[in-house]
């Protein structure tokens, strides 16, 4: 099926948005793409009549199958571009999701399938979120946890729950990316913040907030 890149937007933030089963509201949709509940409406109107989502005024929106179909493959694609940006043309984490969202829109099978090879397959983005397989399976990663609640010494990067670009943009500058290891050197019960340690770098401290977005493995 034919979408414009407008119709993408839209299944993919609306499967970014819906919990489980639950219902989508159009004023949530509104704010996540910047536009008007009145335009959401119109999309919404369209995108029934395609049935890729279900639609009744004052109940929300959810995808259908088809909806839910599309809005992984959409999904898959932008996450595999963000690696083939960061692993070949060493792109940072933090540089990735504006080109991410307009290379999405390719939608050539072949193309995303030759891409994923030539990636290896990979089951993680580079902030840790998963990708959906040709088949729009999502492997079961294992249980992560945030930074302020991680009771190990020595963890690993694996995710981060806030991918803001003020807060990607921080931790690239501190050089904390996806995979790194990194030592916990002190926790300070005053203002919760961490004092951490990457290999051959001085020690810093980061802030309670920074760290519940941090999320991490015990090695």
């Amino acid at each position: 099926m034919k979408l414009t890149t407008a119709e993408e937007n839209y299944i993919k933030s609306i499967y970014k948005l819906q919990d489980g089963n639950a219902a989508v509201s159009t004023n949530a949709i509104a704010y996540e793409l910047d536009t008007k509940p009145a335009s959401v409406t119109d999309m919404a109107k369209k995108l029934k009549e395609k049935k890729l989502i279900d639609y009744e005024k004052y109940q929300g929106i959810t995808l259908t199958a088809e909806g839910r179909k599309l809005a992984l493959q959409i999904v898959r694609r932008h996450r595999l571009w963000e690696v083939f940006l960061v692993e070949k043309l060493s792109f940072s984490w933090n540089e990735v999701h504006e080109i991410a969202e307009e290379l999405e829109h390719v939608g050539s099978e072949k193309l995303v399938n030759r891409l994923s090879e030539y990636l290896g397959n990979p089951t993680t983005d580079p902030h840790g979120d998963p990708i959906p397989d040709a088949h729009g399976k999502i492997s079961k990663s294992r249980q992560l946890v945030s930074l302020d609640k991680a009771t190990g010494r020595r963890l690993e990067v694996a995710g981060v729950s806030d991918q803001s670009s003020a807060l990607l943009e921080f931790l690239h500058a501190k050089g904390v990316k996806l995979g790194i290891q990194i030592d916990i050197i002190e926790r300070y019960e005053f203002d919760n913040s961490v004092e951490i340690k990457i290999k051959n770098q001085p020690a810093f401290t980061i802030s309670e907030q920074v760290s519940k977005s941090i999320m991490v493995k015990t090695l």
